[in-house]
């Protein structure tokens, strides 16, 4: 059987063509479950595995697309059933493994979570890797005492998608949220989402040299990285936590020991891909219950075909023009 899919090639003189065509199910790795994909959602680093980044993808031809929201076609495993609708994010989905551009996947059974009741198909697509991240930073940051009571918390990046999740979801869960952004014309997007106030990233970018400054926050998720997150950390309250989720500015950090051993500030990291899918299924359980933010998700999503996704947007996320998040409707 052929079904339709985005397939990134490498060409001999070491460049990368991407088009939409055509392959056979028999060519799908391994595994337990055949998914009928229906929704699919753009991160970053689909964007780069679909530009042949080779620190993403080691090898092409590929499919990308760490995120599958659909229905099983073919269940192999006592704990599925066909035609039950399951979830997909991270793992080595669309990394190294034929991922969610497509029609099906084929994956292992542990990968899969049931589809929570709270959410559609393509409202776990908005969510996503991105919402799953923006809500394991603050699983972590409660784990390690953050309470809505010790201050205001940041976000950078927030207009992008674990920025603008981690926003609704944190405004949700009761914290006074400090929306960091670039762009101008956000303003109104982000106090949709519960942002109490809004900076620019000039907020959060101290050239003091200082190893501590004024404490403005309580704590922090961070997209940034480089010495914006060098500033969340030494301008966080006593005993706050800061996450460290992404590296959009530098994957460097230069720093002193002085917020955590002076302050007592906590930094944590989020890798989401390869958080235990027993930790997934409990932070899905949050996003469904007391951080259930279906009522932003439609400020938050927009919905595009494959071919809108192969055209415009898998380049526009690379060249910081997208705002919230892509959901792909295969």
């Amino acid at each position: 059987m052929l079904f339709k899919t985005i397939r990134v090639s490498e060409t001999a003189e070491g460049k990368f063509d991407r088009t939409i065509g055509q392959m056979n199910i028999e060519a799908l790795p391994p595994g337990e479950l055949l998914v009928r994909v229906h929704y699919s959602s753009l991160n970053y680093k689909d964007a780069l595995s679909a530009s042949g980044n080779k620190g993403v993808t080691r090898n092409y031809p590929h499919t990308p697309g760490i995120d599958a929201a659909g229905v099983i076609a073919l269940s192999r495993n006592e704990n599925f059933a066909a035609d039950e609708e399951i979830i997909v994010t991270g793992f080595d989905l669309g990394m190294n493994t034929h991922g969610g551009f497509s029609e099906y996947i084929r994956i292992p059974a542990a990968w899969a979570l049931p589809k929570p009741d709270a959410y559609t198909l393509s409202e776990c697509m908005t969510i996503g890797t991105a919402g799953l991240t923006a809500a394991l930073a603050l699983y972590k940051m409660e784990l390690l005492g953050q309470t809505p009571a010790m201050g205001p918390v940041v976000v950078t990046g927030a207009t992008g998608g674990v920025g603008s999740l981690a926003v609704a979801i944190l405004a949700k869960a009761g914290y006074k949220v400090i929306a960091v952004t670039g762009k101008e014309n956000a303003g109104e997007y982000l106090e949709h989402l519960g942002a109490a106030h809004i900076e620019s990233r000039d907020f959060v970018n101290d050239l003091s040299n200082k190893s501590l400054i004024r404490p403005q926050w309580a704590g922090a998720i961070d997209t940034v990285g480089g010495n914006t997150l060098n500033t969340l950390l030494k301008g966080c309250m006593a005993e706050g936590c800061v996450v460290s989720t992404g590296l959009v500015g530098s994957p460097l950090l230069n720093t002193t020991v002085y917020p955590f051993i002076i302050n007592g500030v906590s930094l944590a990291g989020v890798g989401s891909a390869e958080t235990p899918i027993a930790l997934k299924k409990k932070v899905w359980e949050k996003l469904a219950g007391d951080w259930n933010i279906r009522n932003k998700l439609a400020a938050i999503g927009k919905e595009v075909s494959l071919e809108e996704l192969n055209n415009h947007y898998i380049d526009a996320i690379l060249q910081g023009k997208i705002m919230g998040r892509i959901v792909v409707k295969i």
